[in-house]
């Protein structure tokens, strides 16, 4: 009987996959295009958006400018990984949930493993491959928060949740605390709510389907009830990926603050070191930021060998883009009536202020373990400290692409 309802529920999901099969085979030109995409979108989020305009918008004219700028929008307001949101919410505007999830797997694919092999591969690598990739990776974040404050600190509410959460995020240690910054940074700056441009429509019915949100909050606590009673490994991962899924703003560089307080400085399930060098291979690659969570995801399970490796790095990628995912299936379909509130619109500068923050205590939280000691000029150590300049500036004044940068660095470790 048993064989019976094993075999019934396997056909019914072959079924299932090839019925979307072939409701994705008319979009097979638009699944090639993101196929593409994963294996030549370098330079993190912002980076992301630029090909997305050649590619999706001047190219293909999946959707307009405008179009995809506002979707672009929602996906910073909400947490998890922007980028990949926003190609998910194009998905889902074509041809619904199952283009959608086809589109998410063919961008997280190719990254997600690559990681995975990288911490595979960490055992066996030279320490003079690995010698400059730590001190690059400060350079990268430094860039990224270059980049990233002119854009989006530009009043003094701004100024003011930035520094602060920079401030915070450097000294607190629990993993469980820095998300709740960024939030209640979102709700600070919904109060200038009256600066923003009154809509025609301001108190419409919002026509709200629960059932995605319902599903994201059930696996939230679900999951959190089962991996305290169990104990188990894997499960306790997916709830700490899919809780920093949950609660991170402000893209894939945001992510190091959060993932180091927790998995580095707090369980200890990798050196700071580790970190470092897998954050800044990261920069090498195509393809989403938040990948970087597969390197961490295998490196915390290597006490199970290669198998436990691989499982983690999946448990990990899949773990930390659910939430984002479930949130764009519940936002999009009202988001037309949600973006009239000023409210809403409003603590869009906060939540970035926070994001701008956390990316400033990244460079920091980075930096402390380097050990290059800045008031001691006999002591420094000025050929670490160069490398991290000079990551700094090519990234900031040349067009150098990152992948060249890496490499370039990891040459450097042989020959120096």
């Amino acid at each position: 009987m048993s064989f019976k309802i094993i075999t019934k529920n396997f056909f019914c999901l072959a079924l299932f996959v090839f019925y979307y099969a072939l409701q994705t085979l008319r979009h097979f030109i638009f699944l090639k295009d993101i196929l593409l995409l994963a294996f030549t979108a370098f330079g993190g989020p912002q980076a992301h958006i630029a090909l997305f305009l050649k590619i999706l918008v001047n190219k293909r004219r999946y959707l307009t400018e405008e179009k995809l700028l506002e979707i672009n929008g929602l996906c910073q307001m909400l947490p998890g990984p922007s980028s990949t949101q926003t190609l998910i919410a194009i998905s889902y505007q074509r041809s619904g949930v199952g283009l959608a999830l086809f589109t998410l797997l063919i961008w997280l694919l190719p990254a997600t493993c690559a990681m995975i092999f990288l911490a595979l591969s960490t055992e066996f690598i030279s320490p003079k491959f690995a010698r400059f990739v730590p001190y690059m990776a400060v350079g990268f974040v430094l860039t990224a928060a270059v980049q990233i404050l002119p854009k989006i600190v530009n009043t003094k509410m701004s100024w003011f949740l930035t520094i602060t959460t920079a401030i915070v995020s450097c000294t607190i240690r629990s993993p469980w605390e820095l998300p709740f910054i960024v939030l209640l940074s979102g709700i600070i700056a919904s109060f200038k709510f009256y600066k923003q441009e009154k809509k025609q429509v301001e108190n419409s019915f919002v026509d709200i389907r629960w059932r995605y949100f319902t599903l994201y909050v059930v696996i939230f606590v679900g999951i959190a009830v089962l991996g305290g009673i169990t104990m188990s490994l894997p499960v306790r991962l997916f709830e700490n990926f899919y809780r920093n899924g949950s609660l991170i703003f402000g893209g894939g560089q945001v992510l190091v603050p959060v993932l180091y307080t927790e998995f580095v400085a707090f369980k200890r399930y990798l050196t700071a070191q580790e970190f470092a060098y897998g954050f800044a291979m990261v920069q090498a690659l195509p393809g989403p930021v938040f990948s970087f969570s597969a390197y961490i995801g295998a490196l915390s399970m290597r006490v199970d060998g290669i198998s436990g490796s691989i499982l983690g790095g999946f448990i990990a990628a899949f773990a930390i883009n659910l939430p984002g995912t479930l949130l764009i299936f519940f936002f999009i379909p009202f988001w037309e009536s949600l973006k009239k509130y000023r409210a809403v619109r409003a603590s869009l500068e906060g939540i970035n202020a926070a994001g701008a923050g956390l990316v400033i205590s990244a460079a920091y939280l980075l930096f402390v373990p380097l050990k290059i000691n800045l008031l001691n000029l006999q002591t420094i150590d000025f050929l670490h400290l160069s490398i991290i300049i000079i990551t700094f500036l090519l990234l900031r004044f040349t067009r150098v692409p990152h992948p060249f940068v890496v490499i370039a660095g990891i040459l450097a470790g042989f020959y120096l």
